[in-house]
Parts: C-alpha cells; sequence; structure tokens
C-alpha cells in the first residue's frame, strides 16, 4: 500500500493517519492457505456474515460503466471491505478536513472504509484487480452518492 495527500503526492498519509480517520489496514499473504485463517478471524471480531470476489479487468463486461459509477464520491451506511488478491487498485478517501487522500492497493492489502466515509475507486493502469469483498449482512451494501456542492 501507499498512500498520499492527492493535491500534493509528495507528502505521505503513514498509519496513524489512515488509523484517525477510521480506516483499518492490514497486509495479509495472498496464498489462500495462508490468509485464509487471518481472514475467518477478522470475520469473526467484526461480524462479517457474506463474502464475495470481484474481478475487475479489460474483459469485464460493460467496465468503462462500472469504473464511472465506482468513481462516483459516495459513501456506505456499513463497513466497506477489501483484500486485494491480485492486481492493483486506487482508493480515494476523504479525510476529516475534506481533503483526498489517495490509497494505493496491491496484492495482500486488506483495506476497512469506515461507515460514511467518502470514497471512490478506480484501477490503475494494469486495469485488473481481484479482490474478497466482506459484508456485515447478506444484501451486502449500497452506494449514496455525495450531493452535489
Amino acid at each position: 500500500m501507499r498512500a498520499y495527500f492527492l493535491e500534493n503526492p509528495a507528502e505521505t498519509v503513514g498509519g496513524d493517519k489512515l488509523h484517525d480517520e477510521g480506516i483499518f489496514y492490514l497486509k495479509l499473504p495472498t496464498a489462500e492457505a495462508e490468509f485464509r485463517a487471518p481472514l475467518d478471524t477478522l470475520c469473526a471480531a467484526r461480524g462479517y456474515v457474506s463474502q464475495d470476489v470481484v474481478q475487475l479487468g479489460s474483459a469485464t463486461p460493460n467496465l468503462e460503466p462500472l469504473l464511472e459509477k465506482f468513481f462516483t464520491e459516495h459513501l456506505h451506511t456499513d463497513e466497506e471491505i477489501r483484500f486485494v488478491v491480485a492486481g492493483e487498485g486506487i482508493f480515494d478517501l476523504r479525510d476529516c478536513d475534506d481533503r483526498w487522500m489517495r490509497v494505493h492497493v496491491v496484492p495482500g492489502d486488506l483495506l476497512i472504509v469506515p461507515p460514511n466515509k467518502y470514497h471512490r475507486f478506480a484501477l490503475t493502469d494494469t486495469m485488473h484487480i481481484t479482490c474478497k469483498r466482506l459484508f456485515q449482512n447478506q444484501d451486502g451494501w449500497a452506494a449514496i452518492n455525495r450531493p452535489a456542492a
């Protein structure tokens, strides 16, 4: 993971700042035999009841409209959890001062965006990511777009 302020990429965002913003980060191995136990422990501790796998890449049908939807600034009323198994992506997250923090995630990165934190997602130039998504209820969650200023 690499994190920095979008307005000034030289200004890195450390783990303490992410923690202060309510963002949880963990580095896990990418082999399922190695990440299964810590992921199960996390699910039990935080009340995640379901999970799935999402893959985005150049072969994904209707990729452009999906990416436009994900890049629209939004929040969820539940945590948004992503564990990157392959590929890479970018989460832009608003801090408490309304500044964009950019978090570049790679395989092994687990990121938990807290409820009601505005964010957006994009693929990098590699145009591929595979993530496990974890949910606190069987229905998943809905995106609530940020109102226009």
